[in-house]
């Protein structure tokens, strides 16, 4: 099974983890950790691309979610939902799908050098403010 095959099943197996019903809980994973120099950004930014371009072929294509705005928003005070105030806090941008019942997001948590690339998916019931 390649890369790509194996996160989009792992994606698959999160969309079906058991939500609070009712609630606005959601679950995370990381799909992937990028090692190494800072160039390896490029390669779990690849992979995200990817993953997004098969996903888009189920549920339609989206252009990804810029998070600057959200960033600003939180900044001035606003109350912005989880997952959605944690993600623009670690991310850049999103590629954001309403998949069924839930949200499915997919990101590169790269915005805080110390810490290593990650690629995840979070899934919720909570619509992107």
């Amino acid at each position: 099974m390649d890369v790509v095959a194996r996160h989009l099943a792992a994606i698959d197996r999160l969309r079906t983890r058991d939500l609070p019903a009712g609630g606005a809980g959601h679950h995370t994973v990381e799909l992937e950790t990028g090692h190494g120099p800072r160039p390896a950004a490029d390669d779990v930014h690849a992979l995200r691309e990817a993953i997004a371009q098969r996903l888009g072929a189920r549920w339609g294509e989206t252009p990804p979610w810029g998070q600057l705005t959200l960033r600003l928003r939180l900044a001035r005070g606003e109350e912005i939902p989880e997952p959605w105030a944690t993600l623009c806090l670690r991310t850049d941008e999103l590629d954001v799908w309403q998949a069924e019942e839930v949200w499915l997001a997919v990101g590169v948590a790269d915005r805080d050098e110390a810490e290593e690339i990650r690629l995840f998916a979070t899934v919720t019931r909570t619509a992107p403010p």
